[in-house]
């Protein structure tokens, strides 16, 4: 066992021990699990320790460990035998090439080093050969050193010296040549020298030809500065010389703007030109129109083509601005960045930024930049306003685009400047102000639209006036003279779908201003405020209150214009502004919102608000309608009252003719709202009026009212029979409001017409036939006018009054049979 234990020992232990130790100490390895300060183990039986011995280490294992203790020591013993010979070559292996090229480097060390000592000794030697040279050289001339540097000054002094005497001559010579900058540099050479020496008579001399030249030099430079045809360039070198010559800078800056001042009115004034041909052309061709008109009475064909022979500018407001702005505002540019490169940029360097030269300058350079800009802004202006037409907007968009470019080049070339914010306030004064013309041409078409329909409506009534004249008055005739039923849906729809439409496109045509390549579009400053209140709410919430104030009018207006209104115009006009508050409004404020991305920052008129004005403009107007068309109707119900002499008329045997007429053109009035308005609901008709639909009088309670209140012999009094029965009635209101539809309407027409029949024969005194008579008008008014009104029992109400109130007035009250009375109903 001894044996085969000492045969797991390396032959030479120590070797590899110092091996491996050196391997770790030179790539600064260190024992695995063992701190560095920590002391060496001085233990014989530590295996990785200096002072191991195996022998002991090998006698206290067989002391301690049992035999298969010594098996599984041997076992892993093996195991790390391998792992640290695989260590080792793995070491070998990667350090191989570093050991190759570290020997390769020593030994190329060895003979560079061999050769660069060759090269210093060799340089060592000439090193000694230069010095002992330069010895004998500085020993040779060290006698003439002193007269040599004197000589040098010498021949120095006189190049000076004969550089001023020769000073008066250059000049001259520069002067003819014209070479300024030459003889300015120059002088400004000798200046300092001449000065220093002026007590002496040739420099003094000198100086004062050199005053002479340089003064006629700045006369010329004044002059040359003065003339205006120089170029920018020539100009700015001038200036330059001129502030080198100590000429007053606050001068030069004035003289400059001056200059440059000249040359941007001339642009100015030929911009200004292409307005006043037009304005004074315009104003000659208007006071020649009016001289005429007063002159002469011309009628409309006379006024019309001179109104649409206006001159018109001789360019469009696109290549206007681009004339502008490639004229003026370049140029405007140019003398900005001259002046600052001259009297700004330039002074802030040198002798003169101790002059506080460049705050004088820019001072005087704003006032000059601002009031030239006033003028220019003020002739965009002019021309601005002259676009008045609406119909296309992409040549204002387009030029007030190029002019809002160009003035961030001021923007960006004079930081300070109010000229930016200036041409910013036109823009948005110019779309606002095309917003304000888009709403006036809505308006008017609107209103145009409005006399196309009253024009379509009054066609049918002429023809139809004609076929009266000619063949007396039938059903067909007051239907037709009042209205064309069928075309009342076409009217409203084509109103509405023009109207719409007009927005439309008036929108598409104010959406150029917010289109994305236009600059002023995006800014902050302009589109929150220009699509929150001067689109939505100038343009469309003004347009919408306009329709909905002009409806109103026709009912607020009262007089011949209220008369001249017609009835179906106002029935129209409703249900135009019902829609509207319906679904057109919303749609349209949506349809905005969506284009233009309104966010409601500031304060807006609600979508509530605005279909709350529009369904009381709906409903003042159908209210209207119920007032006229019942005044009509009672118009002839009055008439035919207070025209007749009801005392002494004839025992009747018809029904009157206006009767008649009145149930004609209640049934027209029925059909015309039906074309509009729903039908609406009825209250369930009695059993009476679906038996008999002729008779209204036939159940026995009113034969029993009758024969009470119109017997003689009654024995109570009529007046009070009649009192007590309105106690136990329902009160009528006869102006009340009216609801949005057929049935209501129609009640409320018939409530006005039955009312005023009732209040005419409560002034007039009846015979015994009249009240027959009555009695016969108002059972034909039963048989038909009973189908129109939401509740019948208003109608039988109503008629009851009238019966009741003309036997009340009747002188001899003998009420006539009702078999009688249907028997002249029915043959009527």
């Amino acid at each position: 066992m001894e044996g085969e234990v000492d045969g797991l020992v390396p032959e030479d232990p120590g070797r590899r021990r110092r091996v491996h130790g050196m391997l770790k100490l030179y790539y600064g390895l260190n024992n695995e699990g063992k701190d560095p300060e920590q002391s060496e183990s001085l233990d014989p039986c530590d295996i990785n320790g200096p002072h191991f011995d195996p022998e002991v280490y090998l006698n206290k294992l067989r002391r301690e460990r049992s035999l298969a203790e010594l098996m599984d020591e041997e076992t892993c013993m093996v195991k790390q035998i391998r792992s640290l010979d695989s260590d080792m070559q793995t070491l070998v292996y990667e350090n191989y090439n570093k050991f190759i090229s570290a020997t390769d480097t020593i030994r190329k060390m060895k003979n560079d080093f061999k050769k660069m000592e060759d090269e210093m000794d060799c340089l060592s030697a000439n090193m000694a050969a230069i010095t002992d040279f330069s010895a004998r050289i500085s020993g040779t001339l060290q006698d003439q050193h002193a007269q040599i540097t004197k000589l040098s000054g010498v021949h120095t002094l006189l190049r000076k010296l004969q550089f001023l005497f020769e000073l008066p001559a250059r000049l001259n010579k520069c002067l003819e040549l014209q070479a300024y900058a030459q003889a300015v540099s120059s002088h400004r050479r000798a200046r300092c020298v001449l000065q220093q020496y002026s007590h002496l008579p040739s420099f003094k001399g000198i100086q004062d030809d050199c005053h002479a030249i340089m003064d006629k030099l700045a006369q010329e430079l004044r002059q040359k500065f003065r003339d205006g045809g120089s170029s920018a360039k020539d100009l700015s070198e001038c200036v330059e010389l001129l502030l080198q010559l100590d000429e007053p800078a606050e001068e030069l800056c004035d003289k400059f703007l001056s200059h440059a001042r000249s040359r941007l009115e001339s642009d100015l004034q030929s911009l200004e030109a292409e307005i006043r041909p037009y304005s004074s052309t315009s104003s000659v061709k208007d006071a020649s129109a009016r001289r005429q008109s007063t002159a002469a009475a011309g009628s409309p064909s006379d006024t019309s083509p001179k109104m649409s022979s206006l001159p018109s500018p001789n360019t469009d407001i696109l290549e206007f601005i681009d004339r502008g702005c490639n004229e003026f505002v370049s140029s405007l540019c140019l003398v900005i960045t001259s002046y600052q490169e001259l009297f700004i940029n330039h002074a802030q360097t040198g002798e003169l930024a101790s002059k506080n030269i460049p705050q004088m300058a820019n001072g005087k350079l704003h006032a000059f930049v601002d009031d030239l800009a006033v003028r220019y802004f003020s002739i965009v202006e002019r021309r601005i306003q002259e676009e008045k037409g609406v119909g296309d907007n992409s040549l204002l968009v387009r030029a007030l685009d190029r002019f809002h470019r160009r003035l961030q080049a001021v923007a960006k070339l004079l930081p300070g400047s109010a000229v930016p914010n200036q041409g910013t306030e036109i823009v948005i004064r110019a779309a606002t102000e095309r917003v304000k013309q888009y709403l006036s041409a809505l308006q008017s078409f609107y209103m145009d639209s409005l006399t196309d329909v009253r024009q379509a409506l009054a066609t049918p009534r002429l023809s139809v006036g004609a076929s009266v004249t000619g063949g007396g008055t039938h059903l067909g005739g007051p239907v037709s003279s009042r209205d064309a039923p069928t075309s009342l849906p076409e009217l409203l729809s084509s109103l509405s779908a023009s109207i719409l439409n007009q927005i439309k496109s008036v929108l598409a045509s104010v959406h150029l201003f917010t289109a994305k390549d236009i600059t002023f579009s995006n800014k902050p400053y302009f589109k929150g405020e220009f699509c929150s209140q001067g689109v939505r709410e100038s343009l469309v919430v003004s347009f919408i209150r306009f329709v909905c104030h002009s409806s109103r009018q026709f009912c607020e207006s009262g007089g011949d214009k209220g008369g001249s209104t017609p009835p179906a115009l106002l029935l129209l006009l409703s249900r135009l502004c019902l829609d509207y508050e319906t679904s057109t409004i919303s749609y349209i404020l949506t349809l905005t919102d969506e284009q233009f991305l309104v966010q409601h920052h500031s304060p807006v008129t609600p979508v509530t608000t605005l279909c709350a004005e529009a369904r009381e403009a709906a409903q003042k107007l159908l209210n209207h309608y119920v007032k006229v068309q019942g005044l009509i109707i009672s118009q002839m119900l009055r008439k035919s009252v207070e025209t007749r002499d009801w005392v002494n008329t004839i025992e009747p045997r018809n029904v009157r003719a206006v009767m008649k007429r009145v149930v004609e053109d209640t049934t027209s009035i029925d059909v015309q709202v039906g074309l509009l308005y729903e039908e609406g609901v009825r209250k369930a008709h009695s059993s009476d009026s679906s038996k008999r639909t002729f008779s209204v009088y036939s159940s026995s309670r009113q034969q029993a009212r009758y024969a009470a209140s119109y017997t003689p012999s009654a024995p109570m009094d009529t007046n009070l029979l009649s009192n007590i029965h309105k106690l136990f009635s329902e009160r009528i209101d006869i102006f009340s409001s009216v609801e949005f539809n057929k049935v209501s309407v129609m009640t409320g027409i018939i409530k006005i017409s039955l009312k005023t029949f009732l209040e005419c024969v409560r002034l007039r005194t009846f015979g015994r036939y009249g009240l027959q008579q009555i009695q016969v008008d108002c059972h034909y008014l039963q048989m038909y006018l009973w189908r129109f009104v939401s509740d019948e029992n208003l109608v039988h109400f109503l008629l009851d009054e009238i019966v009741g109130s003309s036997a009340h007035r009747c002188l001899d009250p003998a009420p006539m049979e009702q078999s009688v009375i249907e028997v002249i109903c029915e043959r009527g």
